[in-house]
């Protein structure tokens, strides 16, 4: 199993030297993939949980892509409805060729409905166009030879039934985010299951969860994979790689943007998760 992080691309205090530092962290410490996730308006909706600046997520990957060597690159997500599907393909493909090969393109339906506005998307179309979005790219993707694109992973975010289903029908992997431990457990033999009506191969199980140590258990039943004491987020890891998880990325984002500035409390436990998987890759 792999470990990436979702790394933050916003909020004050957010720019190049930061966004440098964490990608050269987290890719010092031996993780395997870095994401950023995808806002382009930032509407009163969206500047409530992510204020700006908010960093462009191709843009900046492809900026990140240069001061790395190793660790894959990707989105958790990008809104597939907020560009047109043949822009979407031609980024991807370059920004995969220019990165040696190392995007992942994790995709998502939004649901930020004064962004969509903005934009001048229907927000009520935003699953329907998701699904033509991702046949379209797959189509350019296949069907234009000049420009090398094979091999780009494609991890469906979301929660939802129809995100399960599109995961099975349009993608890789499914991507599902921020959840409690018992909900993905459950979740993925329901994945097995959507996948057998289907007639099709079971995706990849590709987990966002939240990263948030705390000095006490956490014992609410509603209680994220990923928050607690450093055992509990071990545990939850030693979880998913028994559900076959083959990569689980961790968002240490949880709402105070005071850590998005002073991020050296969210990297120790990012050493310390290290160090832990690292041990068990040893045995």
């Amino acid at each position: 199993m792999q470990i990436g992080v979702n790394v933050p691309n916003f909020g004050p205090g957010t720019g190049p030297d930061l966004l440098r530092q964490w990608a050269q962290t987290i890719e010092g410490l031996g993780f395997d993939l870095l994401m950023l996730s995808d806002h382009i308006a930032v509407t009163p909706d969206v500047a409530g949980q992510y204020p700006a600046p908010f960093y462009e997520p191709i843009t900046t990957l492809s900026w990140l892509a240069g001061v790395t060597r190793r660790i894959r690159l990707g989105t958790t997500v990008l809104i597939l409805a907020y560009r047109h599907p043949l822009l979407t393909a031609r980024m991807a493909a370059n920004l995969h060729r220019l990165s040696d090969g190392r995007l992942v393109l994790g995709v998502g339906v939004g649901w930020a409905r004064q962004e969509f506005e903005a934009l001048g998307v229907p927000f009520h179309r935003r699953g329907a166009l998701t699904d033509e979005y991702l046949h379209t790219i797959r189509e350019a993707w296949r069907d234009t030879d000049d420009y090398e694109a094979p091999g780009i992973p494609v991890w469906v975010g979301g929660n939802s039934d129809s995100a399960m289903r599109r995961a099975v029908l349009l993608g890789d992997a499914w991507h599902p985010l921020r959840c409690t431990p018992g909900w993905l457990a459950e979740a993925a033999g329901r994945l097995a299951a959507v996948a057998d009506g289907w007639d099709r191969q079971v995706p990849a199980l590709t987990p966002r969860i939240a990263l948030r140590e705390t000095p006490e258990p956490v014992t609410a039943p509603d209680r994220l994979a990923g928050v607690g004491t450093l055992d509990q987020i071990i545990a939850d890891l030693d979880q998913l790689r028994l559900l076959g998880a083959q990569t689980v990325l961790l968002d240490p984002f949880n709402g105070d943007l005071t850590e998005v500035r002073r991020p050296e409390r969210a990297w120790r436990t990012l050493a310390a998760v290290a160090a832990y998987h690292k041990s068990q890759e040893d045995r």
